[in-house]
């Protein structure tokens, strides 16, 4: 019972700071505005002080782009070197264009609607100004989070959010932008769409949850694996073994936080810090020392996002 008691409280805890890497490593996607209880300023020191000096912040609906938007303005004319250094990726997410095309369904999980105000912006108009915000801020560097999630759709859903991936698509090629992708039981549908309209040249797979098979096709594409928390649970033997067969070069590291805080401390809230703990882990499954994990890490995400 006490431990059961002690589990709980620490639900609600963010996990301990750890100590920093030898090299400093990047928390590929991050959710900064639904982190709770801390100022996103201050979870910038907090990944810093741990050894993560780059993030990528993620908007993916039209309130959280637009509030990238502009805390990426803000950052860039008051930098601050105790912080960690942000640039940013925006989207409609897959699950946002069912509600703002109106499609309604009872999926896998009996999703009904809940829309909110902005989803009365019509679909086409809500992936319009993703593309005017991405275009007039340097500091935006992908078009993500897009994709398709199978879970959370049902055949009336799969066909709007199949039509959004593809303009999200051809909006990362105008643009010369990477592509982050949202892959939620829909790897199948995901690489066919990407192979009949063409990726962009840095097409990330975001908390990539596929297996050695799916990681073999990525990887012969030249697509980027971005593994978070959940390649840490003691279930997830299918994730870890793509892990060992992708190359080094095509891997990156990502929290999804406040989402997916890796073991022992999920169910806790996620921070970008915690990326540390995910990267160690990665290092210890491919058998590599820490530094070279990093190292590769961070030469990666540069060229995805290019220099902070």
């Amino acid at each position: 019972m006490g431990d059961s008691k002690a589990k709980a409280k620490r639900r609600g805890e963010f996990p301990p700071l750890p100590e920093p890497l030898p090299i400093p490593g990047v928390d590929n996607h991050t959710h900064l505005e639904s982190i709770p209880q801390v100022d996103p300023a201050e979870q910038l020191r907090f990944a810093a002080a741990s050894g993560i000096d780059r993030i990528v912040q993620v908007g993916c609906d039209v309130l959280s782009a637009r509030w990238t938007d502009s805390w990426l303005r803000e950052l860039a004319v008051q930098p601050d070197d105790t912080e960690a250094r942000v640039v940013g990726a925006i989207a409609i997410h897959p699950n946002e264009a069912v509600r703002h095309a109106k499609v309604y369904e009872v999926a896998a999980d009996g999703l009904s609607p809940h829309d909110l105000p902005h989803h009365d912006i019509s679909l086409a108009d809500a992936i319009a100004e993703i593309g005017a915000l991405a275009a007039n801020n340097p500091s935006i560097r992908s078009i993500g989070e897009t994709g398709m999630d199978l879970f959370r759709a049902g055949p009336r859903g799969a066909e709007v959010q199949r039509a959004a991936f593809r303009e999200h698509i051809a909006l990362a090629k105008e643009l010369g932008l990477a592509l982050q992708i949202h892959d939620r039981e829909a790897h199948a549908e995901v690489i066919e769409t990407l192979l009949a309209d063409g990726a962009p040249d840095r097409t990330v797979f975001h908390c990539f949850s596929g297996d050695a098979e799916m990681a073999k096709i990525c990887a012969d594409q030249g697509w980027y694996l971005s593994f978070a928390g959940p390649v840490t649970y003691k279930a997830n033997h299918d994730l870890r073994a793509a892990l060992r067969i992708a190359p080094l070069e095509l891997v990156l590291a990502e929290t999804d936080a406040p989402y997916l805080t890796p073991h022992p401390y999920r169910g806790q809230p996620n921070a970008p810090y915690a990326v540390n703990y995910t990267i160690r882990a990665l290092a210890e499954i491919r058998g590599v020392p820490l530094d070279v994990m990093c190292r590769a890490i961070s030469d990666n995400s540069e060229r995805v996002y290019g220099p902070w």
